[in-house]
């Protein structure tokens, strides 16, 4: 399996268009940011890609194309493949557990929501890196919501994430987690203090008027048991559109003492 360069790209649309926004929109981030990595089994007409960026992994074409070892750098995953990817997957790792996932899009007016006295919400800018780097809570890791842009001094930057402030201090911020071409697929997050009072929805409410300006449709992929976040996504206006499953994998599994491959 070979890394494939931006003037090596398969044409995405072939490869894709079947699949759900937030993997159409992961597969064009990773282009477009640069964040990401595209692999194939070869760099001219290849028969498997592969793409991945931040803990996320898409898999499309003929598994068989593909060897067991190769895998090993996307151990720890959450892979996104059709079923015919399963015995590769299973022989690869140690352990594969399905996870299902609900896609919803925006289909529905989004009310003016009004942040508590004392918040302020508002675009993130560059300067805004510090801030968004030490967002943190006691146990709670919220580090992969800036994952996908390679880190709070990029999102910061990018002009695709809004943040609720209190008292100097970030409190929540919604983002574009990975930007597409059509999609906006949005990640967002609350710390635990500060929840139950509409940050989030608000932060959110204000980035879809971007996503959708800049002609795109946002788009919220969440697991199927985050009824919290399928609640958030409902009072802001989307609607479920499309269910998949992807599977959260272990570690490689290790060859046996003496076989070479």
């Amino acid at each position: 399996m070979i890394e494939l360069s931006s003037r090596q790209l398969p044409d995405l649309n072939a490869w894709l268009a079947d699949g759900p926004p937030g993997a159409i929109a992961l597969a064009e981030h990773a282009l477009l940011t640069g964040t990401g990595h595209w692999w194939a089994d070869r760099a001219h007409d290849p028969r498997a890609v592969v793409v991945a960026c931040a803990d996320h992994v898409l898999f499309r074409g003929d598994p068989t194309a593909l060897a067991p070892l190769a895998l090993a750098r996307f151990a720890a995953h959450y892979a996104q493949a059709p079923a015919r990817f399963l015995p590769l997957l299973g022989s690869a790792f140690d352990l594969l557990v399905p996870w299902e996932r609900m896609v919803y899009l925006l289909r529905e007016p989004q009310a003016v929501v009004r942040p508590p006295r004392g918040v302020t919400v508002r675009r993130l800018v560059a300067q805004d890196a510090e801030v968004l780097g030490a967002l943190s809570a006691p146990g709670v890791d919220v580090s992969w919501v800036h994952a996908s842009w390679g880190g709070p001094v990029e999102l910061a930057a990018s002009g695709h994430c809004w943040g609720a402030f209190r008292d100097g201090g970030l409190v929540a911020v919604a983002c574009t987690y990975f930007r597409g071409t059509a999609y906006e697929d949005i990640a967002c997050v609350t710390l635990p203090a500060h929840r139950r009072q509409r940050l989030a929805l608000a932060c959110v409410t204000a980035l879809c008027r971007d996503i959708t300006a800049r002609g795109h449709l946002p788009s919220w992929t969440c697991s199927r048991d985050n009824r919290a976040s399928r609640l958030l996504a409902w009072t802001a206006g989307f609607r479920l559109a499309d269910e998949y499953v992807h599977y959260a994998v272990g570690q490689p599994v290790r060859p046996a003492v003496g076989l070479v491959g």
